[in-house]
Order: structure tokens, then C-alpha cells, then sequence
């Protein structure tokens, strides 16, 4: 009969530690991104940049006279295209105070170039989203005559 003889423990050896621990770890920590990120994609994805608004009424307003520099005046005339979720008609002076401060005292060759009143429409556009909250998509100058 064969005896085989195993050695006695060492007092300073211990056992093996088991192997996989931070494995595992590692594929739930994947996981959990991994689900993460579907739940994102489905749940909390932007669904792209917002529809642009649909256009509402044109508020067309009488023509007012603006004073220019050098003596000069401006008669001028705005529509304000609105937008549909518009549910009441809007007050129009806030956007004749914002055409009055706009081109008062301006110089008349000035606002006679195309690009420059190109310029000055889109100002007056920036002014009056703030003033009408949105409200306003669009300004038509419907009379601009100086002398």
C-alpha cells in the first residue's frame, strides 16, 4: 500500500484567496453602465431641437414719424407676424416704443442702406422676442419713407 504524506501546514501560509472576485465586479459595474445608458437612450434621449412655431396672425400697425438727425423724419410702418399659440390679440406699443428708441435720431443715410436696415430689423426682431416672450416670429417694415 502506498502512503502518501502530505506536508503540514506552514503557520505564516494561508489559504489561496479566491479567484473572480473583482471579475465579477467588473462585469456588474459594465453592466450597470450598460443599462444606464439604454435607459437614457430610451427614456431621457432629446428628441431633437424644437419644431420651429407655426405662424399665427399679422398685426399690422398704423405708421408713426420718427424723428431723425439733422431735421430729417422717418415714417414707418411695422406688421408683427405672430405666432399660432398666440390666443389674444398682443398690444402694439411695446413694439412702436421699441421702433421709436430703435431709429430716433439716426442719420437719414444711414437707414437709406439696404444692409443697414437689414441690421436694424434684426435688432429691433431681438428686442421684440424679449418684449412679446416669444410671441413675435417675424417684422415686416410695411412703409419706411424718409425726408
Amino acid at each position: 500500500m502506498s502512503t502518501t504524506t502530505t506536508a503540514p501546514p506552514t503557520p505564516g501560509a494561508e489559504e489561496e484567496p479566491k479567484k473572480g472576485g473583482k471579475k465579477k465586479l467588473v462585469i456588474v459595474a459594465v453592466l450597470v453602465l450598460v443599462l444606464g445608458g439604454a435607459g437614457y437612450w430610451f427614456f431621457l434621449k432629446p428628441s431633437g431641437p424644437p419644431p420651429p412655431p407655426e405662424p399665427g396672425e399679422v398685426l399690422v400697425m398704423e405708421p408713426v414719424q420718427i424723428n431723425l438727425e439733422g431735421g430729417h423724419y422717418l415714417r414707418i410702418g411695422i406688421a408683427l407676424q405672430m405666432t399660432a399659440s398666440v390666443a389674444h390679440a398682443p398690444d402694439g406699443s411695446k413694439a412702436l416704443d421699441a421702433v421709436i428708441d430703435l431709429f430716433s435720431g439716426r442719420d437719414m443715410a444711414e437707414i437709406s442702406k439696404a444692409k443697414e436696415r437689414q441690421h436694424l430689423k434684426e435688432e429691433l426682431m431681438e428686442h421684440l422676442e424679449h418684449e412679446y416672450h416669444g410671441d413675435v416670429m417675424g417684422v415686416y417694415f410695411t412703409e419706411f419713407v424718409t425726408q
